[in-house]
């Protein structure tokens, strides 16, 4: 669809709005814990924001532009709640004090859009010039739905490997012993030195940089419109933090979550090389319509999300039974 440069001005300057809203509201005064029941009205807003938009789509260019950014929307959001397991990790690794995990987060998250804007610009500009990357798109995807069921049958899913940024941010900076606040840098003895705050924001917000690559290609499996594109990532990212206070330790009951998602980029996969092929007039390849694939994703999210409450439920029954019969 054609989008006016006007509406891109006014989405994206909206947003910032509403960013800067949530952070003078959430972060104004002296660092503090941030409650269940901020983070449920936050999250219900930021959903009721993005489901208001869809509307906005619906009504203005049709279901089927609406349908592509649901379903995007879902998607990315799903892809959001497992990078959140990874960033529960490094919080506890880096022993992140909770009254300043919010800031740390706003901050990755930040990072995260403007990095993601810049792969979805990248990316739009490639696949029109190169058709024949949506088969390494759906490929890449179908691999890293392989790899995400393997490294979770195998425990791998919570290891969390430092990688080339944050190690060279570790060698190249004289780092405090401990968290000074929530600054990111002090000087002591007339020495500026970074704190441990600066390094686990540097962890995230490279962390969610290779999250954007199975993320982004995913999203591109569903829709080739860059500003459907930016908006689902928006909107999926823009509410992050406040569900990462929501869930909370309801993230490692999430036990099957790994699977819901490697099939669904594994579905997505499998759809653009259907597509690419149907594109390139293959007689036997179907054109998988939007209202199949936001069926198969919102299912596969609702029956991995039930399975996983009832399997952990089983466990906490079963763990109370035998200290019963302990006793």
């Amino acid at each position: 669809m054609s989008v006016p440069a006007w509406a891109w001005i006014a989405v994206i300057g909206g947003l910032l709005v509403v960013l800067a809203v949530d952070l003078w509201i959430v972060d104004r005064g002296e660092a503090r814990e941030f409650s269940m029941r901020q983070a449920g009205y936050w999250v219900t807003f930021y959903v009721a924001l993005a489901a208001a938009f869809g509307v906005v789509l619906w009504m203005t260019y049709g279901g089927g532009k609406a349908g592509e950014f649901f379903a995007g929307y879902i998607t990315e959001y799903s892809l959001s709640v497992d990078n959140l397991f990874v960033f529960f990790i490094i919080m506890g690794r880096f022993a992140v004090p909770r009254a300043y995990q919010h800031k740390v987060l706003l901050v990755g998250i930040l990072l995260a859009l403007v990095m993601r804007g810049i792969f979805i610009a990248l990316g739009a500009a490639a696949l029109q010039r190169f058709s024949w990357l949506f088969y390494v798109f759906g490929a890449f995807l179908i691999y890293t739905a392989v790899n995400l069921v393997r490294d979770h049958m195998r425990g791998k899913e919570e290891e969390v490997n430092e990688n080339i940024l944050l190690r060279w941010v570790r060698r190249t900076f004289p780092t405090t012993e401990g968290y000074v606040g929530s600054k990111v840098t002090v000087k002591i003895d007339g020495k500026r030195m970074v704190t441990p705050m600066l390094i686990v924001m540097v962890a995230i917000g490279s962390t969610d940089l290779l999250f954007a690559l199975d993320s982004i290609p995913a999203i591109f499996g569903l829709t080739k419109d860059p500003f459907i594109v930016f908006t689902a990532n928006a909107f999926a990212l823009m509410g992050l933090r406040q569900l990462y206070f929501l869930l909370g330790g309801l993230l490692q009951r999430l036990v099957y979550i790994s699977y819901g998602l490697a099939f669904i980029l594994g579905f997505i996969g499998v759809k653009l090389v259907m597509e690419a092929l149907h594109a390139s007039h293959v007689s036997w390849a179907p054109e998988i319509p939007i209202w199949v694939s936001l069926s198969v994703i919102g299912a596969t999210m609702v029956i991995t999300t039930v399975a996983s409450l009832v399997k952990a439920r089983m466990d906490t029954r079963g763990g109370e039974a035998a200290h019963t019969k302990q006793v």
